[in-house]
C-alpha cells in the first residue's frame, strides 16, 4: 500500500488540500531568498547557495528539493539583486522553478529597509503513466492518461530589515491564485494558494569565541494550519556551527512535527558546509527514516575575521 497509494496522497495534499505547496526547509536560515525576495543584497559578499533535501527519507514518492541561489548587493549597497533555480519532486509531480530577486534598499540610522520583487516562472509536470499508481477506477474522466505539463507565472513581494545585530521580514514570494489542475474534464480542482512567511533573527555574543542567534521563521496559509520554526545557532570561533531547530504544526495534538539538528563548517574563508537532520513526531514518523538536508555556499568576497556584515555583525545565519 505504501508503494502505490503514498503518490496519489501526495499528488492530494499538493493539489487539494489547503496546504504547503511549496518545499520547506530545515536550513531556512541560509536559504532567506526562498522566502523574501528583499533579502537580496544583505550581505556584503555575493553569495552562491546550493541545497539539498531528502525529505521523509525511505518513503517512496516523498519530496526531493534541490535549490541554487545566488544574489549581491549593487549600486552603493541600494540595490539587491539575485536569482534562484527550485527542483522540487513530490509522487509524480515535478516541479522547476526560476524565480528573480530584486530589492531597493533603503540606509537607516543602524540597517537598511529593503523592499523587494520576485517575477517567476514555474513549468509543472505530472507523469500519469507511473507504473507506481494505481487508480480504483480504470476509466475516470478526470484523471489523464499520459504525462501533462504546464507553465505559469507569478510575482511576489516582500520587505526586509536588516539592522545591527539583528534583522526581521515579511514577505509573499507567489501572490496569483494560479490554476494548477491537469484534468482535461470535471472543471477547475486546485489552484495554487497565497502564502506569507515572516522571520526575524538577534545575534549576540556569549563570549569573544561564541556568537548565539535565535530566531524564527513564520509560516501561514490560507484555509490551513498555522506553521513555524524556531532554530537556536551557535557559531565557536567564527569556524564551527551547531543549531538546534523545533517546528511546529503535525497531527501530534500539539508535541509539534519535528525537531532538528544542524552542524556546520566555515571550511575555508569562502566555503561553508552545513549537514541537518529532521527527528519527526507525526504518524509518518513509523513510515520514514527522517529527513536530511544539506548546504553548501561559496563568498566570493569573503568578510574579515571581524569583518562588519549588513545585515549582522557576526554572521549572517
Amino acid at each position: 500500500m505504501k508503494k502505490f497509494y503514498l503518490p496519489i496522497i501526495f499528488i492530494a495534499a499538493w493539489h487539494i488540500a489547503g496546504a504547503q505547496q511549496e518545499p520547506q526547509y530545515t536550513q531556512f536560515m541560509f536559504n532567506k531568498l526562498a522566502y523574501n525576495p528583499a533579502y537580496a543584497g544583505s550581505f556584503e559578499s555575493p553569495t552562491l547557495v546550493a541545497i539539498y533535501r531528502n525529505q521523509w527519507m525511505g518513503l517512496d514518492g516523498a519530496p526531493k528539493t534541490q535549490v541554487l541561489s545566488y544574489n549581491q548587493s549593487a549600486a552603493g549597497n541600494r540595490v539587491g539583486i539575485g536569482g534562484h533555480i527550485l527542483r522540487n519532486t513530490i509522487g509524480i509531480t515535478r516541479t522547476l522553478t526560476f524565480n528573480v530577486d530584486y530589492a531597493y534598499r533603503v540606509p537607516m540610522r543602524r540597517g537598511y529597509l529593503s523592499v523587494g520583487l520576485q517575477p517567476s516562472i514555474r513549468q509543472m509536470y505530472q507523469d500519469w503513466t507511473d507504473p507506481r499508481l494505481n487508480p480504483s477506477q480504470k476509466f475516470d474522466i478526470t484523471i489523464p492518461n499520459e504525462p501533462k505539463s504546464k507553465i505559469i507565472a507569478n510575482v511576489g513581494l516582500g520587505i526586509f530589515y536588516s539592522g545591527y545585530k539583528w534583522f526581521a521580514g515579511v514577505a509573499s514570494p507567489r501572490i496569483i491564485n494560479n490554476s494548477i489542475d491537469f484534468a482535461d474534464f470535471g472543471g477547475e480542482l486546485s489552484r495554487e494558494v497565497r502564502h506569507l512567511n515572516a522571520m526575524g533573527g538577534l545575534s549576540f555574543e556569549v563570549s569573544k569565541d561564541i556568537t548565539l542567534t535565535p530566531q524564527v521563521l513564520l509560516k501561514y496559509v490560507f484555509n490551513a494550519p498555522f506553521d513555524a520554526d524556531v532554530n537556536v545557532s551557535a557559531l565557536v570561533k567564527q569556524k564551527f556551527y551547531g543549531g538546534l531547530t523545533y517546528r511546529v504544526g503535525g497531527d501530534t495534538n500539539g508535541a509539534g512535527e519535528s525537531v532538528d539538528a544542524l552542524i556546520g563548517l566555515q571550511a575555508t574563508e569562502n566555503l561553508f558546509l552545513c549537514l541537518s537532520y529532521d527527528i519527526g513526531f507525526t504518524r509518518l514518523r513509523k513510515y520514514n527514516n527522517g529527513s536530511l538536508e544539506a548546504t553548501v555556499r561559496w563568498w566570493f568576497n569573503p568578510p574579515a575575521p571581524e569583518g562588519t556584515e549588513i545585515e549582522t555583525p557576526s554572521r549572517p545565519w
